[in-house]
């Protein structure tokens, strides 16, 4: 049997984006790729109620955990959860620069702390077998990225990290929004290839401004894998060519008439356990763009999902309102 390399393709971790029906839903449409959680903070996870916030359907791997947090015991503790759990992964958040991060110290802000994110890195390392891996910027603030993206990945590689993940921008934790923060600073993609050039033994993950599992092709040219997160999220269609494309697997992707029966049988069993039918609907609003009927499904999706008694028959009819067996036969 073909061995697969997850992690040449995945889809970022997305906050309030990113969760255990969105996840059910892109695996449908591809076999390979690596699907991330949203960040969960590692208190939360010590002192919360860790099924509600880890549980997710086996049809989910590979799936990796990412943790927020900068205390490297916690850090650990939460990690050897996650393992339990069954997650293939775990990634520490390293990027992220809203401002429930940084009153938190950790996300994007432990770019100006390396040694401390390698403590972290060393301590999960130490409680897990399964890999640890990191999230970064390539910078924040006045930081020289060049300078703080060495500094960064040096520290994290001697201290054991499996993979780092890139996203080759800056972010500027003063006078940006986080949605600022992800459009603004400029992307510096060569900086990202020549962190792999230098370091041809470590893995080097690229995210940023990719748009297209066609540009996601062009970037494994120069990095070993490739991270998107709105782009496929706002548009779940192109996940449909990911492993013919990424990882070289030509089956026939998943029939639409086949993924509009997943859902709904994914939906009957949410229900069953108290959940709401928009829960999952909200993240496959994106599913049909420019072709006949696209429209009408997103009202149908939008509208009639989140009305009480709301059922899987929904995600039927809203299906029914799309001539997409085109797209099946293109």
């Amino acid at each position: 049997m073909t061995e697969y390399q997850s992690d040449r393709f995945a889809i970022a971790p997305m906050m309030d984006w990113t969760d255990r029906h969105c996840r059910f839903f892109h695996r449908l449409m591809t076999k390979h790729a690596l699907l991330y959680t949203e960040m969960v903070v590692a208190d939360a996870i010590l002192h919360g109620d860790p099924v509600q916030l880890l549980g997710f359907d086996p049809a989910e791997h590979p799936v990796a955990l990412q943790l927020g947090g900068s205390d490297p015991e916690k850090l650990a503790r939460a990690a050897r959860t996650g393992e339990v759990f069954g997650y293939d992964e775990i990634n520490l958040n390293v990027g992220c620069p809203s401002d429930r991060v940084q009153s938190g110290t950790f996300g994007a802000c432990l770019m100006q702390e390396p040694e401390l994110v390698a403590k972290c890195v060393g301590a999960m390392k130490a409680e897990v077998s399964i890999p640890v891996t990191v999230k970064c910027r390539i910078g924040v603030d006045d930081q020289t990225p060049e300078i703080a993206l060495m500094a960064l990945a040096k520290a994290v590689w001697e201290a054991g990290c499996d993979r780092l993940w890139v996203h080759a921008r800056k972010a500027w934790l003063q006078g940006l929004s986080p949605k600022e923060n992800r459009v603004i600073p400029p992307l510096d993609y060569d900086l990202v290839y020549r962190l792999k050039q230098e370091n041809p033994d470590q893995f080097v993950g690229i995210n940023g401004g990719i748009e297209t599992i066609s540009d996601a092709v062009e970037h494994l040219q120069y990095v070993d894998g490739t991270m998107l997160g709105r782009a496929p999220y706002r548009r779940p269609d192109m996940l449909r060519s990911v492993d013919s494309l990424i990882f070289d697997d030509h089956r026939s992707p998943i029939s639409l008439d086949m993924l509009c029966d997943a859902m709904c049988d994914y939906a009957e069993m949410h229900l069953s356990r108290g959940g709401r039918l928009n829960h999952i609907t909200r993240h496959m609003i994106g599913l049909f763009q420019k072709v006949s009927g696209a429209r009408r499904y997103r009202q149908i999706l939008s509208v009639e999902s989140t009305k009480e008694k709301a059922s899987p028959e929904i995600i039927r009819l809203a299906f029914s309102a799309v001539d997409y067996h085109q797209l099946d036969a293109a």
